[in-house]
């Protein structure tokens, strides 16, 4: 890690998600003295002190008060009411305060924080908990360089990291990131069900499914080649895969995925209004 792992770093939420950054940091060189989380739950603080050597406890402002950086990381329909009672002590510190709840607009949280906050929010999704996750990150108009570089340098230890210019952006990498596993998920289960019904056994096809997935997407992320050109090279004239692939394309799968994700990024847009103000 960089000079960044001098900052305290609070954790407001010892979850699955907050686990897997605090994991990503630790085995990534970040002191652990340097973590804190703070959770209602002292089993799960018990296990995350044990597991990582963190510092940990129940007391939201006392965590606070330590913390050069805050991430949130509760369930977004308890965003509000966690900000309302740690305002106070978030004004006075002033940290820099990263968001990993999903939905929740800056203008809402800057409200709920009482303003004039340094707010970078972020969506990450679950492959996260396997330091293989997709993060996007937005900040607000009063983040320093510096401190992007630190929520960066925090979400990059579970995953690749990119940043978008435009909050509004978040909605759309929200329906194709964050929801996105659940779409190969169901690619994988189709592909695993066709098989089982045309003889494979089941743990066969299982296998094979998950390992044809995992090497698809070994290859396209070590290749200079885009998917097309990829989907194409693979693709002989003639053969089963052409034969398949025109079956898909008869069934309308590129409107259908445009179709799908363009309705997740609405769903996006009508869940922000829902948990918001603004």
């Amino acid at each position: 890690m960089s000079d960044t792992s001098s900052k305290t770093l609070t954790f407001i939420g010892a979850g699955n998600m907050a686990t897997s950054l605090i994991g990503g940091l630790v085995a990534d060189g970040y002191d652990p003295k340097k973590i804190i989380a703070s959770d209602p739950d002292s089993g799960k603080l018990a296990d995350l002190s044990a597991r990582f050597g963190i510092q940990s406890g129940t007391d939201n402002i006392d965590a606070i008060r330590q913390a050069d950086v805050v991430v949130l990381a509760v369930k977004p329909q308890a965003l509000e009411q966690l900000c309302r009672d740690i305002q106070a002590a978030v004004q006075q510190r002033h940290p820099l305060v990263v968001s990993i709840a999903a939905g929740i607009r800056e203008a809402d949280m800057q409200a709920w924080l009482g303003g004039d906050i340094a707010l970078v929010r972020t969506m990450p999704n679950t492959p996260a908990m396997l330091q293989a996750g997709a993060t996007v990150l937005h900040a607000g108009s009063g983040v320093t360089a510096a401190q992007r570089d630190l929520a960066e340098s925090i979400l990059r230890a579970v995953g690749l990291t990119r940043w978008v210019d435009n909050e509004a952006l978040m909605d759309i990498a929200t329906a194709l990131s964050g929801s996105g596993p659940a779409y190969f998920f169901l690619v994988m289960e189709a592909m695993e069900t066709a098989a089982i019904s045309n003889g494979l056994a089941a743990d066969t096809a299982r296998l094979l499914t998950i390992q044809t997935a995992l090497g698809a997407a070994r290859m396209a992320i070590e290749s200079s080649d885009g998917p097309a050109t990829l989907r194409q090279k693979v693709t002989s004239p003639g053969g089963t895969t052409e034969r398949a692939l025109s079956i898909l394309e008869q069934g309308k799968l590129r409107e259908l995925f445009g179709e799908a994700i363009g309705g997740a990024c609405e769903r996006s847009k009508e869940l922000s209004e829902m948990l918001g103000n603004h």
